[in-house]
């Protein structure tokens, strides 16, 4: 994925690393006494390590889309997405410093989060792809500023680019949602562990857990 966060396939014939032959996580400290530590002790972990741990977690998949300032046309794949508030409606997505997209998406007052739908997997693997026509044929519209909507989202929210935070690599941008839809019953396109699934339902959640979830 763009957004650096996804997990790559394994290559055929390897294994994954073997996670029994580590040991877990030591506490940082266990006596309340001591002195609240002020910096995270060193990662006793491979970067290859933390994106497979990253890739357990199954995510949507979404195009962010802008335009540029001289009117051309951005766009990328993410999964770092999330919700962030309900009042006032904000979401979140994070841009690794290296992507040549991110001076247009700093710079711009508003950004389209295009949810895919779970046909619209060549979509994603394009715009995933450096070196190639992204836009070449696919169908949109102008949004709020002219960020793009794709056609056959299964959800879209155009946002104002309301704040952003440098952390590590990346860039956290939180958006303002203006304007949002969705199509009732579409299935989304998923990603997990370096590969693209579609819904399985097992199920209504059972009301315990519905009420867990954050309103």
């Amino acid at each position: 994925m763009d957004d650096g966060v996804g997990s790559a396939p394994p290559a055929a014939g390897s294994r994954g690393p073997d996670h029994n032959s580590r040991p877990p996580c030591a506490p940082a400290f266990v006596n309340s006494s001591l002195p609240r530590p002020t910096t995270a002790r060193p990662p006793g972990f491979s970067t290859r390590e933390f994106r497979d741990a990253l890739g357990m977690f199954a995510t949507g998949v979404t195009i962010v889309t802008a335009r540029g300032a001289q009117g051309e046309l951005i766009g990328m794949t993410a999964s770092s997405f999330n919700s962030v508030s309900l009042a006032p409606p904000l979401v979140l997505w994070s841009l690794a410093h290296k992507a040549s997209s991110l001076p247009a998406f700093s710079a711009g007052s508003h950004y389209a989060i295009n949810v895919l739908a779970a046909e619209q997997r060549a979509l994603a693997e394009r715009f995933a792809t450096r070196g190639v026509d992204r836009w070449a044929g696919v169908e949109h519209r102008s949004g709020i500023a002219g960020a793009p909507v794709l056609a056959g989202a299964v959800a879209v929210f155009e946002c104002f680019n309301r704040s952003q935070y440098v952390e590590g690599d990346h860039t956290i941008f939180v958006g303002e949602v203006e304007c949002c839809s969705h199509r009732e019953g579409a299935s989304p396109l998923l990603y997990h562990g370096g590969m693209f699934y579609t819904e399985h339902p097992l199920g209504a959640a059972a009301a315990e857990a519905v009420k867990a979830l954050p309103k």
